[in-house]
């Protein structure tokens, strides 16, 4: 009887070392060849919020190419992004990203997602006044994304020592009179939600209160200070001014999957 709790007990913690072994996933070593590494290694302290990787999002389900709840970009972008961390943490608050390094695989799944009209799940949340076959000619989405040349980072603010919670819908007006969705996830409020597609989304603009400009301006400046330059159409979409990757090179855009 002994005998056989005992061979239980050793496959059952086999199990788990195949579980703990999956989920400690090493990026390649051509991967890191390239420069890429995982933000965590260089900043322990930034919260993650991998959006893509969940159904939370504005295709409504895991997207292809997110495989583990882990941020992968180039190591510059990294350094930079921990300086930054460095400098609000000071002031009280504390980095969140939503996404840095995708896949081309997962841009080619927003691309598809864009062309089937039937599906418009996420619409209300996250296009509500937007026709989803627009999102690129409207600048939202990029069918060749910066954030394929591993240097490009969405994220936003939490104040410090605060957890990340299930998201909390809110209704919001506008100046304009628009109803959009908030979609609180414990964040510092910034007028509208990471990947809201409306003009309420721009950095700079006049329909959201004026009590949510002075966060917007706050990110844009520290980001600013460190390297980054922000995407005018999203408040929360900042790329490396010195990425090692250009966007004229074809051989910029990667396709490894992050895992």
């Amino acid at each position: 009887m002994n005998f056989i709790i005992l061979k239980k007990s050793v496959f059952l913690l086999a199990c788990l070392c195949i579980i703990s072994f999956e989920l400690q996933a090493e990026l390649s070593p051509e991967v890191r060849a390239k420069g890429f590494v995982y933000l965590h290694e260089v900043d322990p302290t930034i919260q993650v919020s991998l959006r893509y990787l969940t159904p939370e999002n504005f295709v409504g389900k895991p997207v292809d190419g997110y495989k583990k709840p882990v941020v992968v970009m180039t190591k510059q972008a990294a350094l930079a992004l921990k300086k930054v961390q460095e400098e609000v943490r000071k002031d009280g608050y504390s980095l969140v990203v939503y996404d840095a390094y995708r896949p081309q695989q997962a841009v080619d799944h927003f691309v598809r997602w864009a062309e089937d009209a039937q599906d418009q799940g996420k619409k209300e949340h996250y296009y509500p006044r937007v026709d989803k076959a627009n999102v690129f000619d409207l600048g939202y989405v990029a069918k060749k994304s910066g954030h394929s040349r591993g240097s490009t980072v969405d994220l936003t603010l939490i104040e410090l020592g605060k957890p990340l919670h299930a998201i909390k819908e809110k209704k919001r007006t506008l100046k304009d009179n628009f109803a959009i969705t908030i979609l609180d996830d414990g964040t510092v409020d910034m007028g509208s939600s990471f990947d809201l597609f409306d003009v309420a989304s721009h950095t700079e603009n006049g329909l959201i209160d004026d009590k949510y400009k002075p966060s917007r301006a706050y990110l844009k400046e520290v980001m600013s200070r460190h390297g980054f330059k922000n995407y005018s159409q999203e408040w929360w979409h900042y790329t490396l001014v010195n990425e090692p990757y250009l966007a004229q090179e074809e051989s910029s855009y990667f396709n490894f999957p992050i895992e």
